[in-house]
């Protein structure tokens, strides 16, 4: 039989409103990870940026330019981004205050509005437009049937 997985398909009684603010609460739960992968992507760039200046001060006292070397040394190798914080600190206080409180509301939302399924936006999006009966349109991959 091709139709969704009992996972993709809506429970009994849950109305298109439900299924519509859900998804949005979902989509918006995706920009704020999105959001976070850039955190992580300026942790790891600034994190390079560091090691770079290491290499740079090494570089500078190799010919001779110990002031300069000293000062960047002092002032800029492995300061603080923000006041008191490392871009670890930073996630790890935006995963703690922030990120896992999205998560754990989304989550609790779908628990109690859908029985915790996942995408049924989407899953009926895909039941809409899908071609059915079309071998590269099917309702889940082969090995699921």
């Amino acid at each position: 039989m091709d139709r969704p997985t009992q996972q993709h398909r809506r429970p009994d009684g849950v109305d298109d409103a439900t299924v519509e603010a859900v998804d949005t609460l979902t989509r918006a739960l995706e920009t704020v990870e999105v959001a976070r992968g850039n955190l992580l992507q300026f942790h790891r760039l600034t994190g390079t940026g560091d090691t770079q200046l290491r290499e740079s001060v090494r570089q500078l006292r190799a010919c001779g330019h110990d002031s300069l070397a000293d000062r960047i040394e002092t002032e800029l190798v492995g300061r603080n981004v923000l006041e008191g914080r490392w871009t670890f600190q930073i996630i790890e206080e935006y995963d703690d205050t922030y990120f896992s409180l999205w998560r754990t509301i989304e989550q609790e939302a779908r628990d109690e509005l859908v029985e915790g399924r996942r995408h049924l936006f989407e899953a009926e999006m895909k039941e809409t437009n899908r071609t059915h009966g079309h071998r590269n349109h099917t309702a889940v991959p082969p090995e699921t049937t």
